[in-house]
């Protein structure tokens, strides 16, 4: 956050961190307030828009009480199946001729904090019918960790937007949607190893893109990995920088 109010927690209540935003929600809205999920919000809406009647049986009590507090609960890193609406249409975007194109084959990289991300963009891929591949670089879970992160996310996704995308899912991917990848040097996450903050000056001195230690350097790792194994005339190999805002902005006064 860069402004308001930031409360520290120990790793252990963080580690149950959808109870720990509930009940902080619960606080925050008070004894006369109601929590909302984005989920509830989304499939509400769509449900109206399919029916033409509103679906209010939710949310009812929550968004239409001009006397009551709502408190909304957004999943972090955007964990939630409403954000794969935006990164599929970050994917109708650059599938553009103009940008990327349909028809070239692609390996896409990602770092991968939630999952969520890497997740969309292998929807949009399937959904769109482009023949791209994404390979994630796993910093904050183990691949059995992601792979119910993906089955979550699906599974909400066609509840709210009520398509059969699983169906797709297992018919064009053999059920499996992301090449979710080890780091070149598996380490607890928010780890930084020795000589990574210097790497990242180099790669940025040499090529003018900003990486930092904990995200994006992953993803440029496994995307510089993936041009070397494709050589000359293979598979082209795009890296989506995620930002790594969370990092980067400590690492921009040593690197420039």
């Amino acid at each position: 956050m860069l402004y308001g109010n930031v409360t520290y927690v120990p790793r252990s209540l963080y580690a149950r961190r959808e109870e720990m935003l509930l009940k902080h929600a619960d606080l925050v809205a008070g004894n006369g307030g109601s929590v909302v999920s984005l989920n509830d919000i989304l499939e509400a809406s769509l449900t109206t828009q399919i029916s033409g009647r509103p679906n209010w049986k939710r949310l009812d009590a929550h968004r239409y009480a001009e006397n009551l507090k709502t408190v909304v609960i957004v999943n972090e890193g955007a964990g939630d199946a409403v954000a794969l609406l935006g990164v599929i249409r970050l994917v109708w975007y650059l599938s553009q001729n103009h940008v990327l194109g349909k028809e070239q084959a692609l390996k896409i990289v990602v770092d991968a904090g939630t999952g969520t991300t890497a997740i969309g963009l292998a929807l949009g891929a399937i959904c769109l019918g482009l023949p791209w591949e994404v390979h994630a670089v796993m910093l904050a879970d183990n691949i059995e960790g992601y792979r119910r992160q993906e089955e979550t996310l699906i599974s909400e996704f066609q509840r709210c937007c009520a398509f059969p995308i699983s169906e797709l899912v297992s018919t064009k991917s053999s059920g499996r949607l992301v090449k979710w990848l080890d780091r070149s040097c598996p380490r607890k996450f928010g780890n930084v190893l020795a000589g990574e903050v210097n790497l990242c000056q180099q790669i940025t001195q040499q090529t003018g893109v900003l990486v930092d230690p904990m995200y994006t350097l992953a993803g440029w790792e496994l995307a510089t990995q993936l041009c070397q194994q494709e050589g000359k005339g293979g598979v082209k190999v795009v890296m989506l920088h995620t930002g790594g805002t969370l990092a980067m902005f400590g690492l921009a006064q040593r690197v420039l």
